[in-house]
Order: C-alpha cells, then sequence, then structure tokens
C-alpha cells in the first residue's frame, strides 16, 4: 500500500475522531453556554446599564456610574467583610472537622460502611430544609438547643438568631455542619491513595502516630487539601440560600452576606444594573483569590521538583 493512501486514511480517521469527540462534547458543552456563559456575559453588560426590574423602563448606558456609586456604597462593602469572615472561618473549620471524620473513617472501626452514609446526611439535604430545621433548634422559646442549656443550668431563652453578638457565629456553625460531607468525602479518597509503605516505613523508623500524620500523611494530601479549600471557598462566598432562609441578613445586617445583599438590590430594590455591577465586583474577587492561590501552588510545586 502506497503512503499517499496510508496518509490518506490516518487522515480520514483522525477527522472521524475529532468528529465524533465534537458530538459528544455537545450535551456538555451546550447548557453550560446557555445556563452560564451566555448569562455571565449578560450580567457584565447589565452592569454598565441603569437596568430596573419596572414596567416600561428604559434602559439606558451609563458606563461605569453604577461601580462609582459601589465604590462609596458602605452597606456593601460592610456585606463583603461580613463575607469574608463568614467564608473564612467556615471554610477552615470545614477543612478541620472533614480531616478529623475522614480520619476516623479511613480506620477500621464497626459499622463504618454505615457511618461513612450519616456522614453525608447533612450535604444531601435541600439548604431549605437544613436552615428550617435549625431555625427550629435555635428557636428561643421551644428550641432543644435552648431546653438543653437550661437542663443544665445556663440560660434558657438565648435568641440566637436575633442577638448581635450571635446570629453570625450560629449561621456560620450551620455553614460548617452542611458543607463538611463534602469535605471529608474527598478528604477520605485521598486519606485511601495515600502510598501505605511511606506508612509502614515511618512506624519502623520509629516516627509516631503525629509524626506520620504531619510528615508523611498531610504532605501527601496537600494537593487535594488545595483543590478543596479553593471550592469550598468560592462555594461559601457565594453563600445564599441558608443564611436568607434563617435571618435574611438580620439581625441589623450582621448576616448580611454579599450574595444575600446583591440579591436584595436586585429584587427588593429592583435596582438589576447596580446588582449586576456587585455581582461582577464579586467575580473579579473571586478569580483574583482562585489565580493567586493557583500560582503559589504552581510555584510551590516547581520548587519542589
Amino acid at each position: 500500500m502506497s503512503a499517499p493512501i496510508v496518509t490518506a486514511r490516518r487522515g480520514g480517521l483522525a477527522r472521524t475522531r475529532r468528529n465524533e469527540a465534537i458530538a459528544l462534547a455537545i450535551p456538555t458543552v451546550l447548557p453550560i453556554l446557555i445556563l452560564s456563559v451566555v448569562p455571565l456575559f449578560v450580567g457584565v453588560a447589565t452592569a454598565f446599564t441603569d437596568s430596573r426590574l419596572a414596567r416600561n423602563h428604559d434602559t439606558q448606558f451609563v458606563g461605569l456610574q453604577n461601580f462609582v456609586d459601589l465604590a462609596s456604597d458602605t452597606q456593601f462593602w460592610q456585606s463583603f467583610g461580613i463575607g469574608m469572615i463568614w467564608s473564612v472561618t467556615v471554610t477552615a473549620l470545614q477543612l478541620v472537622g472533614g480531616l478529623c471524620l475522614a480520619l476516623l473513617l479511613n480506620t477500621d472501626m464497626k459499622f463504618r460502611g454505615i457511618t461513612r452514609v450519616l456522614a453525608l446526611i447533612p450535604w444531601a439535604m435541600p439548604p431549605v430544609v437544613v436552615a428550617v430545621m435549625w431555625q427550629m433548634i435555635y428557636s428561643p422559646t421551644n428550641g432543644p438547643l435552648n431546653w438543653l442549656i437550661g437542663s443544665l443550668g445556663g440560660p434558657a431563652h438565648i435568641n440566637w438568631l436575633g442577638d448581635f453578638s450571635l446570629a453570625l457565629p450560629a449561621v456560620i456553625l450551620v455553614g460548617v455542619w452542611v458543607g463538611m460531607p463534602q469535605n471529608t468525602v474527598v478528604l477520605l479518597a485521598g486519606l485511601q491513595n495515600v502510598p501505605g509503605e511511606l506508612l509502614e516505613a515511618a512506624a519502623v523508623d520509629g516516627a509516631s502516630a503525629w509524626q506520620r500524620f504531619f510528615h508523611v500523611t498531610l504532605p501527601a494530601l496537600r494537593p487535594v487539601i488545595f483543590s478543596i479549600t479553593s471550592l469550598s471557598f468560592i462555594w461559601n462566598f457565594n453563600s445564599f440560600g441558608i443564611v436568607y432562609v434563617m435571618t435574611e441578613g438580620g439581625p441589623g445586617g450582621r448576616t448580611m452576606l454579599p450574595m444575600l445583599f446583591t440579591y436584595l438590590e436586585a429584587f427588593k430594590s429592583r435596582n438589576t444594573g447596580s446588582a449586576a455591577a456587585m455581582g461582577d465586583v464579586i467575580v473579579i474577587f473571586l478569580v483574583a483569590i482562585l489565580t493567586v492561590a493557583l500560582w503559589r501552588q504552581l510555584r510551590s510545586d516547581r520548587s519542589e521538583s
């Protein structure tokens, strides 16, 4: 068989495989384009207009005016600070709690399979159901938490979600409880991929359990920890449903997260142009955070290699 014929057949086979790959990718890419990419560009464009949720409103291009007004909006930046406290605290506690639970589930404990299933229950529950359930737990009149504290001799009528100093810690606890299972699952998968030979060699050399954890297990989990921490931070910063149902941002804006503030600006104040500008600022902030984190991770990997 001559070389041109072989080359032509190989080229035809390559085109066929490429067309098959494109056909298989379309069902995945098309919903992303329609439901994510297009709304993103629409949101960016809306931020440069005076768009409002009102009948017969003549939308005008206003340039950077929404961003100029946003720069002096103290309530938005206060919500941004609350969002940072919420995101950092919840992400850190989810990581610590998820790692502890993953280490426990990685042992040869009794009923390990059932325990693993039970650990996933908070993750499987809808956010609205979780919020209503915790509202009942935090109820100042007949909530089980206050009943337990009262039975132990403490104050029995604490208004967890209405107190200025307790509302944010209360919703942070709920955020940790909801998000910890996903950290547990990812970290448990990472623990099962830690080379057993390294742990056995460290044990033979006389390393204690803590030394094996800090010098073998934790370094092996570093890529997993980086990935789940980055994703958790983004998810937590964009949190909306649980806090909205539990407190609606109160009391006095103490739990007003940035996404909740943006939602209220769009659908309560009906200023969709201003809300779109807030959304753009949040996206830019999260992209910048993720870019810096990825750059530091790549630099660390290169220095080790």
